[in-house]
């Protein structure tokens, strides 16, 4: 069968982000999101009891650094959530989200306390495993959010994961690649912006999104642009002058797709370059409604922290946590904006939480 350019094009980017995550298989991922680490590892089928916590829920959540909104809005929802049920939590961040080191402190601080739930969302995937292998040998239930812990490294050193709750990458590439799909009916060039070179995020938004595009969507270029608007705003500059009939643009956070969405406007495409990403940020749901930005395919951490201490919650009454539990996820245009701005840190929507059933009374 004759294979024509964008189709070779397309194999070509799917296979490097296919190699991307294999090489970075050792590696913690940089952003959001993952698959878990040791889920189902001393539960009954596909997931975890409590060992041996007993009595109320006493939580103790370790994050990464509250420089970024998007974990403000984690502590948010894990702060919220314990207030409204009654549980005590503390929570403790990073300085910065790459302090990995300090992060690892704070764990190790925090382990001799009488708290029997940990929620720990790791700067990197290895950084927490020592202390999680702590907690874990003295019975204590750990959830794993967000950014999940290095599975090999987790088995190694025998840090077992009650469950992971995350964004499921993939799939949040897959629906940005549908609806820029959508917004080019008529087929045309597009380019890939990812974060860091061999970042697991990255690389499976990226994955994703290439495998989702429509047959007559040809990806012409991927670039890394270190999750940092102005570099993606210098790439994208690039991209346009190298392919003046681009029609659009994949971002792999709304930073990446907001730098880019400044190139087209300088380059007085506004609105004739589609350009989509995700993480759903203020600034990009902001975007998204003047319609400087098609859209955006939103996480939601404030949900992620709250089904954390659910997951505590559960697992502490003597449940049996499933292993992986995606987090919400949506998809946020001109039509919806304004309900997304509205409920924001809040998913706008309702989602399921199975954690919420297996909380025994």
């Amino acid at each position: 069968m004759q294979v024509t350019n964008a189709q070779a094009t397309k194999r070509t980017i799917r296979t490097l982000a296919v190699a991307a995550l294999a090489a970075a298989s050792a590696l913690g991922p940089a952003a959001c999101g993952g698959g878990p680490a040791n889920g189902g590892s001393t539960g009954g089928a596909g997931g975890s009891s409590a060992g041996q916590a007993s009595g109320p829920a006493k939580v103790a959540a370790v994050i990464k650094g509250l420089d970024n909104p998007f974990f403000q809005a984690m502590q948010k929802g894990i702060e919220e959530d314990s207030a409204t049920a009654g549980v005590q939590t503390t929570v403790q961040a990073a300085t910065s989200v790459t302090d990995t080191t300090g992060q690892a402190d704070k764990l190790t601080g925090l382990a001799g306390q009488d708290y029997n739930c940990y929620v720990v969302n790791p700067i990197s995937g290895t950084n927490l495993v020592q202390g999680i292998a702590q907690l874990a040998a003295s019975g204590k239930t750990i959830v794993n959010i967000d950014s999940p812990v290095e599975p090999a490294a987790a088995q190694a050193a025998n840090a077992k994961i009650a469950t992971y709750i995350g964004t499921d990458n993939t799939a949040a590439g897959k629906t940005a690649a549908q609806e820029l799909s959508k917004l080019l009916p008529s087929g045309g060039k597009v380019a890939v912006v990812g974060g860091i070179a061999g970042d697991v995020t990255s690389g499976d938004r990226v994955q994703g999104f290439t495998s989702g595009v429509a047959p007559n969507v040809a990806v012409v270029q991927a670039v890394a642009a270190n999750w940092d608007r102005q570099e993606a705003l210098t790439q994208a500059t690039n991209i346009l002058q190298a392919h003046p009939d681009i029609a659009g643009f994949f971002a792999a956070n709304d930073d990446m797709g907001l730098g880019i969405t400044r190139a087209v406007a300088n380059a007085g495409k506004s609105g004739q370059v589609k350009v989509v990403s995700v993480d759903g940020n203020p600034d990009a749901l902001a975007a998204v409604k003047s319609g400087e930005l098609a859209a955006t395919v939103a996480q939601y951490p404030y949900a992620i922290g709250q089904m954390g201490v659910d997951a505590c919650r559960a697992a502490v009454s003597g449940a049996t946590l499933p292993a992986k539990v995606d987090a919400p996820v949506a998809l946020i245009t001109k039509d919806n904006a304004d309900q997304a701005i509205a409920a924001a840190p809040k998913p706008f929507a309702a989602y399921p939480n199975p954690f919420t059933a297996l909380i025994k009374k």
